[in-house]
């Protein structure tokens, strides 16, 4: 069994890809508004929270399972392409995992927008699952955001 791997999840949104990169950058705000069954809060701890160095403390909702924080830090970020990458650099995630890195991009598609999710991790140990959990927890969350903004 290997402890290094990638999983991937791709959300068709009705959302334009403007109006939901924007939601994604206003993440600190929108996610535990929106989505306050998953988040908590996110508390940013260094920068502005969407730049490439910015540090944010991730706590979800009371009923998440397993992980309850996640210290996460913007590595890479691209508005023209709206495409971003942070790495989990803290928070009780690192129980679980050695690394964990994601890229969320989000792509033009008529009027609507495809969200594409990417991690790749390393495991603590062969006995930690791999990460589905978190994959359909951003999947939900993208949903969710997409309702919200059709409403907006």
């Amino acid at each position: 069994m290997t402890t290094i791997g990638k999983l991937d999840v791709e959300v068709q949104v009705k959302s334009g890809a403007d109006k939901f990169w924007q939601s994604i950058m206003d993440s600190a705000n929108i996610f535990p508004k929106v989505c306050s069954d998953l988040y908590k809060n996110v508390d940013v701890l260094e920068g502005d929270g969407h730049s490439v160095g910015s540090v944010r403390m991730v706590n979800f909702a009371e009923g998440s399972p397993i992980v309850k924080s996640s210290k996460e830090k913007i590595e890479e970020l691209d508005d023209a392409k709206k495409k971003v990458a942070y790495s989990v650099i803290g928070g009780d995630m690192m129980q679980y995992y050695k690394n964990f890195k994601a890229t969320l991009e989000v792509i033009p598609q008529g009027e609507g927008s495809l969200v594409k999710w990417l991690c790749e991790f390393e495991k603590a140990s062969e006995q930690v699952p791999d990460p589905e959990m978190i994959r359909d927890f951003a999947a939900k969350n993208f949903k969710e955001i997409d309702e919200y903004l059709l409403k907006a």
